[in-house]
């Protein structure tokens, strides 16, 4: 039997006939990017599932726990972001200046068009 892919592992996420489903566009962006970076080598499969389960404990113990899942991707994003940032992917500076231009570009953005980032 072959091992199990990345996205096998994630039983816990709603499913599909096809696969994992998402709320939101940007929630299937970020697991999309969190597999593409696992599978580029950039961190183990265990380094996230630490990374994750740090942060899903960070928000319990700061008395944000996620009981209902509604922030579950809040959370994806967050150990996302620290993990990367551990490892030397980008810094904080450069997450918070792209986290700026993506708030600016789609405050200037009509509703139902696609939001794009200029550079």
């Amino acid at each position: 039997m072959a091992p199990a892919s990345a996205a096998d592992r994630l039983a816990g996420l709603p499913r599909d006939a096809e696969g994992p489903v998402f709320a939101e566009p940007w929630q299937a962006q970020a697991f999309a990017l969190t597999l593409r970076l696992h599978e580029a080598g950039c961190f183990a499969w265990a380094e996230w599932t630490a990374a994750l389960a740090a942060e899903l404990r960070r928000a319990a113990e700061c008395g944000e726990p996620d009981n209902d899942a509604a922030h579950y991707y809040d959370h994806w994003v967050a150990a996302l972001e620290a993990l990367v940032t551990a490892k030397g992917l980008t810094d904080p500076a450069t997450l918070e200046r792209r986290k700026h231009a993506w708030a600016e570009a789609y405050r200037r953005t009509p509703h139902g068009r696609p939001v794009e980032l200029k550079r």
